[in-house]
């Protein structure tokens, strides 16, 4: 196992891309920041705090459950499900979605349909802790705390204090 990220390197990442998303966005009327469940929750959590501090509004923060609209469940049997919340309507806002780590990009096309059923976003932008390549669809985030090649032997893993006590990135090698 190696660590890519401690829990100040996370932070200020953070720091960073709530600078970043307010600057794109000039400003955070119309957001509305959706964590894809588990740990993008938390995240979108944290940005929503450190966006609200920068812009001195509130910014309303949810969750996505994606489960159902995964293209694996098929193979992959019965999956518990987690909490879909979203405070506003998406409706003309533009949303926010925030995630751990981009993959194959299969998640975040679970996530696209899942917030099109919600609603007609004015944009729907992507945040990812993590990206690490591989990707099997046509999807790129828009604002990205750390590139982090990797090989197709190795799993990245983000643990946040939510979640899991610890704030850390790290890579381990499968077996």
């Amino acid at each position: 196992m190696t660590v890519l990220l401690q829990a100040d390197d996370v932070a200020r990442v953070l720091r960073r891309l709530a600078h970043e998303l307010v600057e794109r966005e000039e400003g955070a009327e119309r957001l509305l920041l959706l964590g894809i469940q588990t740990r993008g929750v938390p995240l979108a959590e944290r940005l929503a705090v450190l966006v609200s501090d920068i812009e001195g509004i509130d910014v309303p923060v949810g969750s996505l459950d994606v489960t159902l609209y995964r293209d694996d469940l098929q193979r992959r049997g019965p999956l518990p499900l987690g909490e879909t919340r979203v405070p506003v309507e998406v409706d003309g806002r533009t949303v926010v979605l925030v995630d751990d780590v981009l993959h194959t990009g299969r998640t975040i096309r679970a996530a696209l349909d899942a917030v099109l059923e919600l609603g007609r976003p004015a944009a729907v932008r992507l945040v990812v802790l993590v990206d690490r390549g591989h990707r099997e669809l046509p999807i790129r985030a828009d604002h990205v705390g750390k590139n982090l090649p990797t090989s197709f032997g190795q799993h990245v893993r983000v643990r946040l204090v939510e979640v899991d006590g610890e704030d850390a990135v790290v890579t381990e090698e499968v077996a």
